[in-house]
This record gives structure tokens, C-alpha cells and sequence, in this order.
């Protein structure tokens, strides 16, 4: 029997193979048709399952949220022109929040790269400036090397996006060279010994030492290690958003809420009385520190696993390079039995205190909910092995200072670009990733409609999700902000949408809450049913001045 040829399409869907790439998420065309019609037909066996989307940029945010969930870079595929543009907000976001993601774009014929012809575009150019590593394949029998190096970048350092932008005749090319296997990722040792004494002693001598955490805390590896330093210790944590579940149920004690956005948090308050943060895998972007450190007098220790972004506000006096999980390891015998100084504990005592108080519900008003009952109300159906994605708006921001979550990487917020229509994507991503296990979304009536044609990639995987529909009519992250900032709002009001009829219309079930007292049955019937459920909540934002209001600082200390 003749030997198959092998084209360039092979290669691709080869080397993706050789990395263990499980699923590809994207929109064909013209310029990278032959790679899909390898993927929904594979000839190599290992190939990647070809999930098809409904619009690039939330293929992209799929393929992120596989990222986030795995620490392994997810693949979007797209065709040329448009079809690559649009991965652009998917893969800045993904850049900016540590996701790691390599994308795959096809271009115009090589003979057609410097002529005005259809579709074409500087496709590397674009997107050198919002990913890790962007490049454009020339020769057919390279393209295995540079996605391999797509693959490393993505995945090494601060995680983030890939790009490879390869022409339609490089698809279509036969080829001689085998795709390359993956190599071993180079593993870090841990921080210097004389690091990490000064560390342990520092910390000692220190009245009230917090630790902040990150993102780059939140694997798994990196999670059991500062959970068995939490075990035999009394130090305090605050988490970022995104380093959201690094404390588990048994060490709430330890536990001071989380921060970002704006500065008025009971971690913000522990941050600033504090006199020594300990800074563990956590990004600028994540909450800047120009908010949590505005009068520059922090007392900043570093540990990670690369050097810090430096400016006039995070100036760590030591920084502990290395292997972050190995680097608390060692750290964790240096510190066991440490307790808090005596003056402290009192004052721990009254956050603690203020952290639940914060978090009990007030009696509804009328037909609306308050944004505390509904999260009161997820919170006794959500477990902790279901993944809680969220979108943008002023609902992110009360998850993300009221929703408990003790598994890390299983609440996920957009906090770097905050970039609406995520929550959806990410949460049919995690019922692939984590089959059998029931994922949440929550987004506001705006952001919904960004990426709500997604539903019927639900409905098709039969994705076992609950989407949670936050109502109000606007836009009204935006609106309150406006409100505090001009006494009135511009640019925030739209029309009405049936949202129970429009789940009904891609063949999901649709769900409201048409009164307070229903929520909790509305919730138990959408947690019992099968497949995608979109339940509207018409929601009461009449508290959100509180969410902005600055701290005052003859207020708390």
C-alpha cells in the first residue's frame, strides 16, 4: 500500500499531538481548511478534538481557560484576515493574566504576503505586541520547530499567548521532516539558603507579617506547599482575585478576604498595618500596587519563580528566585510553631469579624436580589469540586470580595484586562477539562450578550453548566462609577431580553427568578437539570456606592 503524503497540515496537527494537546478550539476557512479537514478526520490517532465555536475571540477564551485550569498552553485555530483579528482580545487577555495559549492562524499564499490581496495581513506583526512569541512559518518543514517554540514560550516564565501565522500553501506543501517531541521543561531549583534564613527571620522579628498571594501561587504544586506552611504557622493571607481557593476550608482562620480593584477590603487594611509582605507568585496587574502600597511604605518580600516587575510602589528589599513550591518547602520547617505577635492577634480578630459580618445579606426590596442573596445562595450550591467562572461588571466584583472558593484555579475572574463575555467560554471550558463536574458562569445583562452565541456550542457539547444572569439593564460597572465620579451616568442603558426564551432557542432551558423568595427554588431546579441553563436574576445594585468608596484611613487604624 502507497505511503499517505504527509503536508504541512499533518505536521501541524502532528506536533500538536506530540504536546499532548487535547482539544483545538476554533472557526475554519479557506486559508487553514486542510488542518481541520485533519482534525475532524484524523490520520494521526493522538489528534486533537476539533471543538468548533461560534466566534474566534471566545474560541480564544476557551482555549485560555484550558490554560488557566491545566497550567498547559490551550489552542485556538483560526483562518486568515478577520478570522485572525478577532482572536486579538482572547489572546491579550490571556497574555496579560498569565493564561498560557498558543494560537494558529492561516495567511495568504507566501506569493501574496506583500500584495494587496484578499485577506492578507502582517499577521506576526500584529501580534507581536500582545503575546509571548509571534512568528510566521516560510518553510514548510519548519513548522513543527516553531510550534514547539510557541509551546515553550506559552508555557515558560509568566505564562501567556503564542501566535503562529502559517500560509495556506505551507498547509498545503508535502513534507519531509518529523514533528519534534516535546522536550522537558528546564526545572528550577529552589531560593538561595541564605535567602531564605534572612526570610525566616524577618518574619520572626516581624509584629504583623501577611502573606499575598497570586496567581502564579495557585498550582497545585505551589498550593499544597503554602497550605502545609499555613498547617504549622499563624500567618495571616490575603489572596488576589485570581490567587482565589489557595486556602482550603480548615485554614479560614488564616484567611483575610481578597484584593483588587479599589482599596477598602479587609485585606486592604491587613496589607497596610502589616509590617511585612511576603508577595508569593503575585503579578502587578493583578491589583496594582500603586492601590495596596499608594504611600510607598511597605516592607516588601518577594518569592517566585522570576524577578519582580519593579516601580515606585513594590520595591521588595529581597526577592527569592526559584521554584516557588521548593522555596516554601524549605521555608516551612524554618517556620513551624510561628505564631503572630500578642499585640496582633486582637486586631486579626476584629477583620476576621468584619469579613463575615460584610457578607450576610440584607432583606430584599421588592421583586429584586440582592447581590449578598444570590451569592449566599450559590455559595450552598456550589461545591468545591465545580468550577465558578465570572464576567465583568459590578457582579465580579461582589464574587470576588464575598465568594468563598478553596480550590485554586476553580473561581476564575478576569482581573488583568477584565474583559466581558469570558465567563461563558471559560465555563464550557471547564466542563471539558474537568468531565462529569458541573460549572457555573455568572455575568451581568451586558456582558452575557458579548459571547452568548456560545450557547449553542453548549447546547452541542451538552455542557453540563448553570449560567447565572445578573439583570439590571445596564452597563452598571460602569454606571455607579460614573455616578460616584459625575453625579449622573452616559452611555449605560439598553433595551430589554427575554433571556429564558433565548436559552429556549438554542435548545438549552431558561429559567427566572420573578421573586426573592423563589431564588433558592429556581437555583435547585437549574442545579438538577442537565445540560446548559440560563437562569435571569433581576438583581438590586442600589448598595454598589459602597463597592468604590475609598478608605479612610482614621477609619481602621
Amino acid at each position: 500500500m502507497a505511503e499517505t503524503e504527509h503536508f504541512g497540515a499533518d505536521l501541524i496537527v502532528d506536533s500538536l499531538a506530540n504536546h499532548h494537546v487535547d482539544y483545538v478550539f476554533g472557526i475554519p476557512g479557506a486559508k487553514i481548511d486542510r488542518v481541520f479537514e485533519r482534525l475532524e478526520h484524523p490520520i494521526n490517532p493522538n489528534a486533537p478534538q476539533l471543538i468548533v465555536a461560534r466566534h474566534e475571540q471566545n474560541a480564544a477564551f476557551m482555549a485560555a481557560a484550558v490554560g488557566r485550569l491545566t497550567g498547559k498552553p490551550g489552542v485556538v485555530m483560526a483562518t486568515s484576515g478577520p478570522g485572525a483579528s478577532n482572536l486579538a482580545t482572547g489572546l491579550v487577555t490571556a497574555t496579560a493574566e498569565g493564561d498560557p495559549v498558543v494560537a494558529i492562524a492561516g495567511q495568504v499564499k507566501r506569493a501574496d504576503l506583500l500584495r494587496s490581496s484578499h485577506q492578507s495581513m502582517r499577521n506576526a506583526d500584529l501580534f507581536a505586541p500582545i503575546t509571548k512569541y509571534s512568528a510566521e512559518v516560510q518553510d514548510p518543514d519548519n513548522v513543527s520547530e516553531i510550534i514547539a517554540n510557541a509551546y515553550r514560550a506559552a508555557s515558560s516564565g509568566k505564562q501567556g499567548a503564542s501566535f503562529v501565522s502559517v500560509p495556506q500553501d505551507v498547509t498545503d506543501s508535502a513534507v519531509s521532516s518529523a514533528p519534534i517531541k516535546p522536550l522537558a521543561e528546564p526545572k528550577l531549583g529552589p531560593a538561595s539558603p541564605s535567602d531564605l534564613t534572612y526570610l525566616a527571620r524577618q518574619i520572626k522579628d516581624a509584629q504583623l507579617p501577611v502573606l499575598l498571594l497570586g496567581m502564579r501561587a495557585s498550582s497545585s504544586d505551589v498550593t499544597e506547599a503554602i497550605r502545609n506552611l499555613i498547617d504549622v504557622t499563624e500567618l495571616p493571607v490575603v489572596e488576589t482575585f485570581q490567587g482565589a481557593g489557595i486556602i482550603s476550608h480548615k485554614q479560614v482562620k488564616n484567611f483575610f478576604g481578597r484584593v483588587g480593584l479599589f482599596r477598602n477590603q479587609p485585606g486592604d487594611m491587613l496589607l497596610k498595618q502589616s509590617d511585612l509582605v511576603i508577595a508569593v507568585g503575585y503579578d502587578p496587574i493583578e491589583y496594582e500596587p500603586r492601590n495596596w502600597n499608594a504611600e510607598r511604605d511597605s516592607r516588601i518580600i518577594v518569592i517566585d519563580n522570576l524577578p519582580a516587575e519593579i516601580d515606585h510602589n513594590f520595591e521588595p528589599e529581597t526577592e527569592l528566585v526559584g521554584d516557588i513550591s521548593q522555596t516554601l518547602e524549605i521555608l516551612t520547617p524554618l517556620l513551624r510553631g510561628y505564631q503572630v505577635s500578642p499585640s496582633a492577634k486582637n486586631y486579626l480578630a476584629d477583620l476576621q469579624e468584619k469579613l463575615v459580618d460584610r457578607d450576610v445579606p440584607p432583606a430584599a426590596k421588592g421583586k429584586l436580589n440582592h447581590p449578598l442573596a444570590i451569592i449566599r445562595a450559590l455559595q450552598d450550591r456550589v461545591d468545591d469540586d465545580m468550577t465558578v467562572s465570572v464576567d465583568v461588571g459590578s457582579h465580579y466584583i461582589w464574587m470576588a470580595r464575598h465568594f468563598r472558593s478553596y480550590q485554586p484555579r476553580h473561581l476564575l475572574f478576569s482581573n488583568g484586562m477584565q474583559t466581558l463575555g469570558v465567563a461563558l467560554p471559560w465555563a464550557i471550558a471547564a466542563t471539558l477539562v474537568r468531565p462529569g463536574k458541573k460549572a457555573v458562569s455568572v455575568s451581568g445583562d451586558g456582558g452575557f450578550l458579548f459571547s452568548a452565541q456560545e450557547l449553542e456550542t453548549a447546547v452541542r457539547l451538552k455542557a453540563n453548566l448553570v449560567h447565572i444572569i445578573w439583570n439590571d439593564g445596564y452597563y452598571d460597572m460602569v454606571k455607579f462609577q460614573e455616578e460616584m465620579k459625575y453625579g449622573e451616568s452616559a452611555g449605560v442603558k439598553f433595551g430589554p431580553v427575554d433571556f429564558v426564551k433565548y436559552a429556549e432557542s438554542f435548545g438549552a432551558t431558561g429559567l427566572r427568578v420573578d421573586d426573592p423568595a423563589d431564588l433558592g427554588k429556581v437555583l435547585d431546579q437549574a442545579f438538577a437539570t442537565d445540560g446548559p441553563v440560563i437562569v435571569d436574576v433581576p438583581v438590586d445594585y442600589s448598595d454598589n456606592e459602597s463597592l468604590g468608596q475609598a478608605m479612610l484611613a482614621d477609619q481602621f487604624y
